[in-house]
């Protein structure tokens, strides 16, 4: 686990090297085919060399949610158990792993009705004065969204309205099952924040001198999708979409691109911090493969395996 660009790949195919695993990724924009530059994903050689899982499942106009994802990766861990080979779930959707891990509270349907009222408002007041209602309704989830985080707003407002509750209570309810395994967390944390936002900065640039653009376009042309689709909700293909769509120039794109990236590495860093049983990992430092290998051999040993 971890937050974008920290090393989270390169750790996995350094353990692959080193253990018989396979690979289950635990990333809401993998799962899209043709989205593969800018959701950073392991090419052709990676994947031929281990086994990955929940890649390129899907079309960028499909859905897919946290609740599928868990069902997923509960039967991948089963089937790869089964081939006596080790499950190594990777990536940054924090909400995913806590489906997984935890289950899911019972949350309201999405309302196409309310939806389209929300959004109605957001275009005349702006997503912040409805942040800013949230605040006054829920304190602590509004204190862990963006102002400007359209999708989360929106929900959180959603399930306030329809359920009559706090989102923040409503995710404190009794929970569905998580499945009871015994689970070994890393988590890769950068201890710079400016070396974060450096390797963020790089990786962008990298994405865009490799093609991104030309990813994004290609989506773009299609005509079936829009903003609004999870896929094109994603971090830099958001910005890059806007751009194409006569909004701004590339330089902005590739400006809020960064800066969207920021704040989501942001986001992700609280919700691991809320998580129990991490363990913290320096992506830096010099035995970080060692470390990681004792830290499931002895996972291993305390399970009597």
């Amino acid at each position: 686990m971890g937050p974008t660009a920290s090393g989270k790949t390169a750790l996995a195919l350094a353990l692959a090297e080193r253990l018989p695993v396979e690979i289950v990724s635990v990333d809401s924009a993998l799962v899209y085919r043709g989205m593969d530059i800018g959701s950073a994903k392991p090419d052709a050689a990676m994947r031929a060399d281990v086994p990955h899982h929940l890649i390129d499942i899907l079309d960028p106009a499909e859905p897919y949610s946290a609740a599928r994802f868990a069902e997923d990766a509960r039967r991948l861990i089963g089937e790869i158990r089964g081939r006596g080979r080790v499950p190594l779930l990777v990536g940054g959707t924090m909400l995913y792993f806590r489906a997984l891990t935890q289950g899911l509270s019972a949350l309201p349907s999405a309302d196409p009705q309310l939806r389209a009222r929300l959004e109605a408002e957001a275009a005349r007041l702006g997503w912040p004065a409805l942040h800013a209602r949230l605040a006054a309704l829920d304190p602590p989830t509004a204190a862990r969204l963006h102002p400007n985080d359209q999708q989360r707003i929106q929900r959180a407002l959603e399930i306030a309205e329809l359920s009559g509750m706090a989102p923040s209570a409503f995710y404190a309810q009794p929970k569905a099952a998580g499945g009871g395994e015994r689970w070994l967390k890393l988590a890769l944390n950068p201890p710079a924040r400016a070396e974060l936002h450096a390797r963020i900065e790089r990786r962008f640039h990298d994405m865009m001198a490799a093609g991104f653009l030309d990813e994004v376009a290609a989506l773009y042309r299609r005509g079936d999708l829009h903003p609004e689709l999870p896929s094109i909700r994603a971090v830099g293909y958001r910005q890059l979409w806007g751009h194409l769509a006569g909004e701004y120039p590339i330089d902005e794109a590739v400006r809020r691109g960064m800066a969207a990236t920021r704040q989501f590495a942001k986001r992700q860093l609280t919700w691991l911090r809320s998580e129990s049983g991490l363990v913290w990992l320096d992506p830096a430092q010099a035995d970080l493969i060692e470390k990681a290998l004792a830290l499931h051999a002895a996972t291993d040993d305390s399970a009597g395996s």
